[in-house]
């Protein structure tokens, strides 16, 4: 499976990123799944619907099925969290996988940095971060693309997967 991955920290615009490459690579006639790393919990469901009276009554499983799209939840109930290996099992197969965050895992990644958040870049201690997709110009021994340059951060991670 060719996967590869854009990390950054809050509000580095990694998620704005992320829908503007599914948008370029799709529309390149490549399938893309995505799978996104939540650093808090979270919910997918809504108190009172059915699926979610299902898990608060104990289900490990709950699959929600229309004629538009289904979904699965595992409830770990104090499981640990799955790995990103672990979880790829569970997509079908496509073209590309992209992953949001993951950022110690030993896929490639762009990292995405806006500088306005003062924080400081992944790439130069992080060997899998294979470039930057930048607000501001930087000099570094990385290829460097504008945050906005979908179409190039685009090119480049096709290259480096062999699409």
């Amino acid at each position: 499976m060719r996967l590869y991955g854009i990390v950054g920290w809050k509000n580095a615009g990694k998620t704005g990123l992320m829908e503007r490459l599914v948008t370029e690579v799709t529309s390149r006639g490549f399938t893309v799944s995505t799978v996104k790393h939540a650093h808090h919990s979270f919910d997918v469901d809504h108190p009172g619907k059915d699926s979610f009276r299902h898990r608060e009554a104990g289900a490990s499983q709950v699959l929600l099925a229309s004629r538009n799209r289904i979904a699965l939840m595992h409830e770990l109930r104090g499981d640990p969290e799955p790995s990103l290996q672990e979880l790829l099992t569970q997509l079908a197969p496509v073209d590309l996988v992209l992953v949001e965050g993951y950022k110690r895992d030993a896929h490639p990644k762009i990292e995405a940095h806006r500088a306005v958040t003062g924080n400081p870049l992944i790439a130069p201690d992080d060997p899998t971060v294979r470039g930057v997709a930048s607000d501001t110009p930087l000099h570094l021994d990385l290829p460097v693309f504008d945050l906005d340059d979908t179409k190039a951060v685009a090119d480049f991670i096709l290259r480096e997967v062999g699409l």
